[in-house]
């Protein structure tokens, strides 16, 4: 696949869409909790981030899914086993992700 061409506005507003779909207080949580192929049930989601309501969970895996960056395997079973996971293109944020950390690391002190 060929590097798309941006103009300024293109490329603004492209990283604009982006940051809005990792809006929302806990879903870069939630993301480096999946991140490296991890399968999660809810219930691991809620204890590995404690402070987080069960609404909200709810609320931000099923936006982080309808944007394509979480994928719900619904096991059939019975009592049903669902767990989350990543998509491939959710598991390509991580450089992108590990790049901005290590940005905001280089900041110097008192350059604010």
């Amino acid at each position: 696949m060929s590097k798309k061409e941006h103009t300024a506005l293109s490329a603004a507003t492209g990283v604009e869409q982006a940051i809005k779909m990792l809006e929302g207080r806990w879903k870069l949580m939630i993301l480096f909790h999946l991140f490296g192929g991890k399968l999660l049930r809810f219930s691991d989601l809620e204890r590995a981030i404690p402070a987080i309501s069960q609404k909200m969970l709810i609320q931000q895996l099923r936006q982080m899914e309808e944007d394509g960056i979480v994928r719900r395997i619904v096991h059939p079973q019975v009592p049903p086993k669902v767990e989350y996971g990543l998509t491939g293109w959710g598991q390509a944020l991580c450089p992108a992700l590990d790049a901005l950390l290590t940005w905001a690391e280089r900041r110097e002190p008192g350059s604010g």
